[in-house]
């Protein structure tokens, strides 16, 4: 089925006193995710993926060998990634909701660790990928990062959680400082509550 952008569930100019800016929102939603769907709906034209989920359509084709199913793997993943990345983020959710806390202390020890192991592979990602809280098919909660658009659904788990580190999601307001973006998106612009609905 055809790829939509989705709307913002916030204006542009929403977490701009929480460290994201306007103009960032309209490049990396605007542009580059508004990319994603164009690109991605004319390689779908067609083909056996016109039909199909993003879901599916990430999963049929990762790993693919053909140029033009990575081309479909790669759109329609970053796709995916962001509208992810969008709906998690927000101005208010700031406080962990109970449940939530408790299962990432079960799972690192505490919060604190939690971030910290989060900001690491995000920080460690070399290059353009992204950083993920998942649940895995047990049931387990981790940290794990992958590089380009791949994501959770690779690996059969269940993405809670995604920041982007591709270098477009921060250069505007952290120029190279991924760290301190790292940090400044679990602090204030993850949604809590968003996160803890996914578990």
């Amino acid at each position: 089925m055809a790829f939509t952008l989705p709307d913002l569930p916030y204006a542009h100019d929403a977490l701009a006193s929480l460290g994201m800016s306007k103009e960032t929102f309209e490049y990396h939603h605007d542009i580059h995710h508004k990319a994603y769907v164009d690109n991605g709906n004319k390689l779908i034209a067609g083909t056996e993926w016109e039909t199909k989920s993003v879901e599916e359509i990430v999963v049929g084709t990762y790993n693919a060998t053909a140029v033009a199913q990575n081309g479909i793997f790669n759109n329609a993943s970053q796709h995916w990634n962001h509208a992810l990345f969008w709906d998690i983020m927000g101005p208010g959710g700031k406080v962990m909701p109970g449940a939530l806390e408790k299962a990432l202390v079960e799972a690192f020890g505490s919060v604190a660790k939690f971030k910290e192991d989060f900001a690491a592979a995000g920080a460690g990602q070399f290059g353009s990928g992204w950083a993920w809280l998942v649940k895995d098919a047990s049931g387990a909660l981790k940290v794990t990062k992958t590089e380009n658009g791949v994501n959770p659904l690779c690996f059969g788990q269940t993405a809670l959680l995604g920041c982007d580190v591709w270098e477009h999601s921060y250069y505007i307001d952290f120029r190279n400082k991924r760290p301190a973006y790292l940090s400044n998106f679990l602090d204030k612009l993850v949604d809590w509550e968003k996160v803890a609905a996914r578990l």
